[in-house]
């Protein structure tokens, strides 16, 4: 009994001696406030520790520590702790460990064996950690976790700073969440605002893309991200964007391209270029500042140049629920405003993917076979250019002031002021539309004040002139052509056998067509009131060389692709 009323004395008299002398600032003292036994051990003339055991808490400024025992040297100012070790850092930051060693005259404490920080925000998990009370940081280099709400990350090093709520990952960074998974060299993550900073090289998966960075932020609580540093991204479609620099939000599913803009779309052999690039969601955008749109194509892609160019979709809605009668002997008709598709098998003639949905009945009492289709709606694609469009392929080039493309038609319609040129030949008129098939000029067609000029290697040029134009191409170069109008009129100049220039041909006409063998206009038939007159090569007045609004516009010609990047 004496020997406990003796330690329990001491116990307290230590404690009442701590409170009545403050320590100053420059020395911090560990205060005992609690502990089933008190010992103290000389461990030589110079060196006194004491040992606390059972229930321990102590103390040093803002700082609490409990643990089941300690070791205290007031000589170092160190303290050893033992056992469900927990650090109450003013009661903003606990820390977790089994042993912690703590250098009060630095304030630094070494924890090890299941440590775990947590800041009221997120928890950090390892099994060695350096924690400086006074710069409130913590490191770990032999690997660690912070699992903050559904976000885990892990790395082999980490770097905790408990003013800002960063955590500095480096080495095998792996980030899980419901939306993402991130791998990086390193990264900040903050444990407050969830916002992750890249600052190496990144890999982010999501369920819609793959994003490869080395430099950005991400906040992983609303979706928005900025990336810089030449990112790249992959969706799932297979489309890929790249540029300097990229921002997304998530929540308007709208996303902005910087600096060398890149969008690729393999599957419909589609690419676009610009300074800036806007979109949305669905794969609309707005290109800015020198865009180029590339239509690949085998041997001759298509370039198309203008200030802006614009992309976007438009729906087609099919009739639903149509029916099909089917007997033995084949299809019974339907109603006069039915379309009525013929098939001789049930199991072959639907297709699923072309026609949409199916149910097939049988009426046993007619013994025929009802097939109802429900047509999926479609998304087609189109793209709208605004002023000074330029066109290049080898084949063909082409400029307006606006043009208008649709996938569905595979039409390119240019308006206000167009040209289009196929090898020597020139076409002008109000409107042009040039129909492709397989992503090659097939046909085009001239509305209105229609004119094609062809430059012979002479530098004669042949001329017609009228109120519409059909032409026709073969393997991309322009083949016929038929000219109508109220008159329609033209120059030709002929030549003989030998390809001697005999004199030009000047007539009117109803309709005219015109043949072209290798570029050159071959020859020109002339169909319905026709009138002309020939005039010899050394007779030819100077005022008939040309027709009406006659304009060579090589000067604005497309001469090579590389000019539509300038």
């Amino acid at each position: 009994m004496y020997k406990i009323f003796f330690t329990a004395c001491l116990f307290f008299i230590k404690i009442n001696c701590f409170a009545q002398v403050p320590a100053p600032d420059t020395l911090r003292i560990i205060e005992i406030l609690r502990g089933l036994s008190l010992r103290e051990k000389t461990i030589d003339s110079l060196t006194k520790i004491e040992t606390i055991a059972g229930d321990v808490m102590l103390k040093e400024g803002a700082t609490t520590f409990t643990c089941d025992s300690a070791i205290i040297n007031r000589k170092l100012n160190t303290l050893e702790a033992f056992g469900n070790v927990h650090i109450n850092d003013a009661d903003s930051l606990h820390t977790y460990a089994q042993y912690v060693k703590y250098i009060g005259t630095e304030r630094i404490a070494y924890l090890k064996k299941n440590v775990r920080l947590t800041d009221k925000k997120g928890t950090l998990l390892t099994q060695d950690l350096v924690y400086d009370l006074k710069a409130g940081i913590g490191k770990y280099h032999n690997g660690g976790k912070v699992i903050n709400g559904a976000t885990v990350l892990t790395s082999s090093e980490g770097t905790y700073y408990a003013d800002t709520k960063d955590v500095m990952f480096k080495n095998n960074v792996d980030l899980t969440d419901p939306k993402y998974k991130i791998k990086a060299d390193s990264l900040l993550y903050n444990t407050n605002t969830q916002v992750v900073t890249f600052t190496g090289p990144t890999h982010i998966k999501s369920k819609e893309a793959n994003i490869f960075t080395t430099e950005g932020t991400y906040d992983l609580k609303n979706g928005n991200a900025f990336f810089g540093s030449r990112t790249l991204i992959k969706d799932t479609s297979g489309r890929v964007y790249q540029a300097n620099r990229i921002a997304l939000e998530e929540k308007s599913g709208q996303a902005q391209l910087e600096g060398n803009a890149i969008i690729k779309d393999s599957a419909n052999g589609v690419i676009v270029t610009a300074n800036i690039i806007f979109m949305n969601r669905d794969n609309s955008f707005l290109a800015t500042q020198k865009p180029v749109m590339i239509i690949q194509q085998q041997k001759d892609s298509i370039y198309i140049a203008a200030d802006t160019l614009f992309s976007g979709f438009t729906t087609r809605t099919s009739n639903e629920n149509k029916k099909i009668k089917k007997d033995s002997s084949g299809i019974l008709p339907l109603k006069k405003s039915d379309s009525l598709i013929i098939v001789k098998n049930v199991s072959d003639s639907v297709n699923s993917d072309s026609l949409g949905t199916r149910s097939v009945q049988t009426d046993t009492t007619r013994k025929t076979k009802v097939i109802s289709l429900t047509k999926k709606d479609s998304s087609v694609r189109y793209f709208l250019a605004f002023h000074h469009v330029r066109v290049f392929s080898d084949s063909l080039q082409s400029v307006s002031d606006s043009l208008f493309y649709s996938a569905e038609d595979s039409t390119f319609r240019l308006f206000q002021d167009p040209v289009v040129w196929s090898g020597e030949s020139q076409v002008t008129g109000d409107t042009i539309f040039l129909f492709t098939k397989n992503k090659k000029v097939e046909r085009l067609y001239v509305f209105e004040n229609s004119m094609i000029i062809n430059k012979s290697s002479n530098n004669y040029y042949n001329q017609i002139a009228g109120r519409t134009t059909n032409g026709y191409f073969k393997d991309g170069v322009i083949n016929y052509v038929r000219v109508r109008g109220q008159k329609a009129e033209s120059i030709y100049y002929a030549q003989d056998k030998d390809s001697a220039y005999v004199g030009m041909n000047r007539a009117t006409g109803d309709v005219i067509d015109m043949y072209f063998l290798k570029n050159q206009l071959d020859k020109v038939k002339f169909i319905n009131d026709v009138h002309g007159i020939m005039h010899p090569m050394n007779q030819i007045p100077e005022d008939q060389k040309y027709l009406k609004n006659f304009k060579w516009q090589d000067k604005r010609r497309p001469k090579n692709k590389l000019e539509l990047f300038e």
